[in-house]
């Protein structure tokens, strides 16, 4: 007889793409990004302790990430039904778990780089429960986000060097497209908002050309703190005297004429002001940022659909990455800006099988 009663689903267990789809892991590329140009822009290059940096920041976003399908549960069964969540495909109690056991593994890293990146990463970790929690929907979301990948550039920095304020500005310009883009990401299941994709495009103007001219206090292009060759806080390097001359006219070096700046090239040699590779890539690092956030923000200006309003959303996520090379080639790294920027077309890839959004 039949009682009209709907067949039981059998439950199964959670394959690992649906991990994958939960903890987002296509967004994982943007993370180590924070910590190596916090070390950059604490005046050094990566070391052991930015790895275990990395890998705190990893586990606390990963954290985040299953925390969030946790809060938004039963909203994500009206509005996004196809989530790992309200699919049935993960237990709640799984994602909870997992978001636990992962703060804890990204605490447990950083106490292994020392108390001042402890201290850094405690914040960090306060800061992503308590937007996840409760901050999420109110005026203060945006605000606590950007905090977090502040207080992520900022971890880079203190495992790294022990140092927060020279890090200070770099994490202030990653803070504010991190505002721009939750701030976006607020209307991205309904669409309908004009004003935030234009506020983004003002902002990644703004970023931008601060990014390329060295705004708000960066560090110079020239030796930094563990240069093997940087300048003694005393006075010049010791080493030959260079050859007598005016003052106003560069040393003569013999069958070489006049010494040329290094890295000002043609146009040096012709008395010209130039950019050396250092400022160059800096300049095309930030113009790849630019070309990356803002053209899914103009789409979404001239149709704020829910399908173009995600998509600025991943590409203000994507952008991420090229934001924080330019940020370390800022700080006098180009190195270190060319391994974040290698990140970039890999995160593409793997956004192509998992969303970031």
């Amino acid at each position: 007889m039949d009682t009209g009663a709907a067949p039981v689903q059998p439950k199964r267990r959670a394959k690992p793409a649906d991990w994958a789809e939960l903890l987002r892991v296509s967004a994982l590329f943007t993370v180590p990004g924070d910590a190596l140009a916090g070390a950059a822009a604490s005046g050094a290059r990566p070391r052991a302790r930015t790895l275990l940096a990395i890998g705190s920041s990893l586990c606390l976003y990963e954290a985040g990430m299953a925390l969030n399908d946790w809060a938004d549960r039963e909203v994500d069964a009206i509005e996004r039904p196809h989530r790992p969540l309200p699919s049935g495909r993960i237990t709640p109690f799984a994602a909870c778990a997992a978001a636990a056991a992962l703060t804890a593994a990204g605490l447990g890293l950083a106490a292994l780089a020392g108390r001042r990146a402890l201290g850094v990463a405690s914040a960090l970790a306060a800061t992503v429960w308590a937007y996840d929690l409760g901050l999420k929907n109110t005026p203060a979301g945006p605000l606590a986000m950007a905090g977090a990948r502040s207080l992520d550039l900022l971890l880079g920095a203190v495992a790294t060097t022990g140092r927060v304020r020279p890090a200070l500005p770099s994490s202030a310009l990653l803070g504010a497209h991190t505002f721009s883009v939750t701030t976006v990401s607020r209307r991205e299941a309904e669409g309908g908002s004009t004003l935030a994709p234009l506020a983004g495009l003002a902002v990644t103007a703004v970023l931008s050309r601060a990014v390329a001219h060295g705004r708000f206090g960066a560090p110079s292009l020239g030796p930094t703190a563990d240069s093997d060759h940087a300048a003694s806080p005393d006075g010049p390097p010791s080493g030959p005297a260079s050859p007598a001359g005016p003052p106003d006219r560069p040393a003569l070096q013999a069958g070489r004429g006049p010494a040329l700046p290094a890295g000002r090239g043609a146009a040096a040699a012709l008395g010209l002001p130039g950019p050396s590779p250092a400022e160059s890539l800096r300049s095309v690092l930030a113009a790849v940022y630019a070309l990356t956030a803002a053209q899914p923000l103009f789409h979404a200006l001239l149709n704020p659909s829910p399908q173009l309003t995600q998509r600025a959303v991943g590409g203000g996520i994507r952008a991420m990455i090229p934001l924080q090379a330019a940020l370390a080639a800022r700080s006098g790294h180009p190195g270190t800006a060319l391994v974040t920027a290698s990140l970039a077309p890999v995160a593409r890839r793997f956004a192509r099988k998992v969303s970031v959004t």
